[in-house]
Formats: structure tokens, C-alpha cells, sequence
């Protein structure tokens, strides 16, 4: 029944829900360390490439045939069911990533909310943030998960007090005279920072994977994926502007995990802190549920499609074995790195699928407006891996070494799989010679 589908304003909140839920909790801090008082320009400038990879995606759409998701589109303009299975698995390990940024970042939050390191000699945050994920994992197994008009509900809530923190911040910062362009700051880091917080723009691309339940379709997410990114990439201007002005870029590296709750001292006092500190806890909760949600599902349709191995279905397509593999996944990778670290990874992985989007837009281009934008969005998306990695080479080499590892056996792992039978015929062409 048309009441039971998903619509515009519904289709607004989950795409804003995803991009808000937990990003800008999590790497605002990053970024600000690394760009300044130019925050703002980078999330310009990633918000850039997410509007072109968003353009890139509904234009493909729109020229699939049916009502695809972005896996199966990718296989009918390509011809290659393992480019296809891989742009899935790189969609988990990207998923992967944010779930644990946000379950990261929701640990700091808490440990700074309570003023406390450790209990009973065990440092607070690794406890808390496995913890989160264990809890979470808990709840989708018994099937909880938020309605279209609740997601109303909870993404009001959470861009209000970051509408609150954002007007409230630069009304105080005009005031007194602390507010700048940025501009002073800006330079070639600015574009990288870009890269470590392009993780901030992921979420609106979940729209595509539920096209069957959205009223009318097209026409729904097309506007629903350009608001959004719009809407958010201005959100993220008021707040970075806000944030840097306010504290120093020193400040912000020491609290770089709670930046945002840092910055709502100055003119909230102690109450501002606890409050954007409460929403932090809640927003990289909920972005965390959902993302686990939406990722199982993600997981059994590539398992139905043999994209993934078949051990990871459940009887009558139960999800418990894919929650508790994206589950142990999610804690190993926030336990193996911090908050850069994880940062770079989500978002190394987002950009690559962005970027494809973008590429294979301009491929099937039709027109020169058609090919612009892909162009730009793909352009975009290779200076932005490139940056990425040269900022972790010259400032993080530890956290590179392991983001490049991680990468490359996750890319092995799939071409190990989708060509295993190639791989097993010539096995046993080897066993029967011997």
C-alpha cells in the first residue's frame, strides 16, 4: 500500500540520518587539527565530490533497467559480475568503517561526558566502545530497529541542536569579533583534510539499495539525495566555522574525539558541553544501529546473489550469522587503530565506490552536461584518495602502512573469491598431473 511507503520527507530524514548520524561527531576534530579555520572549505570541497557522485548514481539509476540497487547496475553497464561483487564488498568494509568510527567516537564521548579514563585499572574507552557494539549487535538480532516517522523524529532532534550549537556559536563568535573567513588558512592541507572527513558524506547511497519501498522512486530520491547533501554541506560549514573560531587549533587536538562538545563551552558554559556531548552519545549510537541494520541486509542480498560465501546465510534467511561477522569486524578495526586511523579507512573505502560511480557515469555519458559532472565528481575523488594517503605518508606513517595493508588483503580476499574457480580447476589440473 502506498501509506506504507517510504516518502519524501521520510526519504530527506534517512538520507540527512546517514550523513549526520555520526560523521560530523567523529571527524570534525580531525579535520579542524589538520585545515583550521579553513574547515569549512574542505567540507566544500568533499561536499563537491558527494554531489557528483550523487548526480553520477541517479543517472545510472535512471538508466538501469527496473528498479536496481547500485551492485546490480554496476554489473548490467559493466558486463562484470566481479566488479560488481567487489564494489559490494568494498560497501561492507566501507560500512565496516563507519561502525567503527562511530562506536570509537561514541567511547570518547562517554569516558569525557563521566570525567573518567579507567575503572578497575582498565582503560574506560576500548571497554565502552566494544561494549556499544556488543549492545548494538544485541538489539538487531532481536529485530529493533527505528520506523520512517521515529527517523523523523531522532534526525529533527539531532539537526536542531547542531542548528542550536551552529547559530548560537557564530551569534556569540560575531559578537566578539572571532569569526574569519578561513581563507588566511587555507592551502594544500585544506584538501587533504577534505579527504580524512569525506567519511561525513556517506549515507545517502542507502537510498538506492531500497527503491522498492520508496514511493514513487525516481523522482522521490533524486530530490531526496540532492537536499540532503545540499542541506548537509551547509550544516557542516556552520558548525566547522563555528568550532574552529571559537577553539584553538591546539585545544582541538587534544580533544580532537569530542571537538564539538569542546567548542560549545565558550558560549553554553558546562551545560553546552554535557548537551553536544548527550547528542554525540546518541547520534553515533543511533548511526551505529542503523548502519549495522542496513549493512546486514546489504550482506544477505549479496550472499543470495553469491557475492558472498554461502556459510555466512542463515537459516530462512535468519541475519544472526552476518550481524555477529560485520560485529566482530566493527570491533577488531576499532581496536586495531585510532580515530585517524579509522577515519581514513571509511573514507578511503567511500571514495573509491563514489569515485566509480562518478567514472562510470561519465562512461556512459550523453551529453556534455552528462560527462561534466561525472568528470568533475571522478577528478574529484582521485586528487581526493591521492591526498588522503599522502597526508597519512607524511604525518601518519603507522596509520598509512595499516590503512594500505588492510586495503590490499581486502581487495586480495575478492579476487581470490570471485576467481576461485579458475583458481580450483587449475588446482586440480596440478593434483591430477602429480
Amino acid at each position: 500500500m502506498a501509506s506504507d511507503q517510504i516518502t519524501l520527507s521520510e526519504a530527506l530524514s534517512m538520507a540527512i540520518g546517514g550523513m549526520v548520524g555520526g560523521g560530523i561527531f567523529a571527524v570534525l576534530g580531525v579535520v579542524a587539527v589538520e585545515a583550521g579555520t579553513a574547515t569549512w572549505i574542505a567540507f566544500v570541497a568533499s561536499g563537491v565530490v558527494a554531489i557528483c557522485a550523487g548526480y553520477s548514481a541517479l543517472r545510472l539509476n535512471a538508466r538501469s533497467e527496473g528498479q536496481l540497487n547500485p551492485i546490480a547496475y554496476i554489473e548490467q553497464f559493466t558486463g562484470s559480475t566481479t566488479l560488481a561483487g567487489m564494489t559490494g564488498w568494498t560497501f561492507i568494509t566501507g560500512y565496516v568503517g563507519t561502525m567503527s568510527l562511530y562506536a570509537y567516537s561514541f567511547g570518547g564521548y562517554f569516558t569525557e561526558l563521566i570525567g573518567a579514563d579507567a575503572v578497575a585499572g582498565l582503560p574506560l574507552q576500548p571497554v565502552i566502545t566494544l561494549l556499544v557494539i556488543v549492545v548494538f549487535v544485541g538489539l538487531n538480532l532481536g529485530g529493533a530497529h527505528a520506523s520512517g516517522r521515529t527517523e523523523n523524529i531522532l534526525v529533527g532532534l539531532k539537526v536542531l541542536i547542531l542548528l542550536v550549537f551552529g547559530f548560537g556559536g557564530l551569534y556569540y563568535g560575531f559578537q566578539r569579533g572571532l569569526i574569519s573567513s578561513g581563507l588566511e588558512d587555507l592551502q594544500v592541507s585544506t584538501l587533504l583534510a577534505a579527504s580524512i572527513g569525506f567519511v561525513a558524506f556517506e549515507g545517502w547511497e542507502l537510498l538506492l539499495f531500497d527503491q522498492e519501498n520508496i514511493e514513487n522512486p525516481q523522482e522521490t530520491i533524486t530530490k531526496a539525495i540532492y537536499g540532503s547533501i545540499v542541506f548537509v554541506t551547509a550544516l557542516y560549514v556552520i558548525v566547522a566555522v563555528v568550532t574552529t573560531n571559537l577553539v584553538s587549533t591546539e585545544v582541538i587536538q587534544r580533544n580532537a574525539e569530542t571537538a564539538l562538545a569542546v567548542a560549545a563551552e565558550p558560549f553554553l558554559g558546562q551545560f553546552g558541553f554535557v548537551l553536544i556531548s548527550i547528542a554525540a552519545l546518541f547520534s553515533t549510537g543511533s548511526a551505529l544501529n542503523a548502519t549495522l541494520f542496513s549493512a546486514s541486509r546489504l550482506t544477505r542480498m549479496l550472499v543470495a546473489d553469491d557475492l558472498l560465501p554461502s556459510q555466512l546465510r542463515g537459516v530462512d534467511d535468519d541475519p544472526t550469522r552476518p550481524l555477529l561477522v560485520l560485529g566482530v569486524l566493527t570491533a577488531l578495526l576499532s581496536g586495531l587503530g585510532g580515530l585517524d586511523g579509522i577515519s581514513s579507512f571509511a573514507s578511503l573505502s567511500f571514495i573509491t565506490i563514489f569515485g566509480g560511480f562518478s567514472l562510470l557515469a561519465f562512461l556512459e555519458r550523453t551529453s556534455f552536461v552528462s560527462a561534466l559532472i561525472p568528470a568533475i565528481g571522478c577528478l574529484g575523488a582521485i586528487a581526493t584518495i591521492v591526498g588522503l594517503l599522502y597526508n597519512l605518508v607524511t604525518t601518519e606513517p603507522e596509520v598509512f602502512v595499516a590503512v594500505v595493508g588492510i586495503s590490499i588483503a581486502a581487495v586480495a580476499m575478492e579476487l581470490l573469491y570471485f576467481d576461485r574457480e579458475p583458481i580450483l580447476a587449475e588446482a586440480r589440473n596440478v593434483k591430477q598431473r602429480l
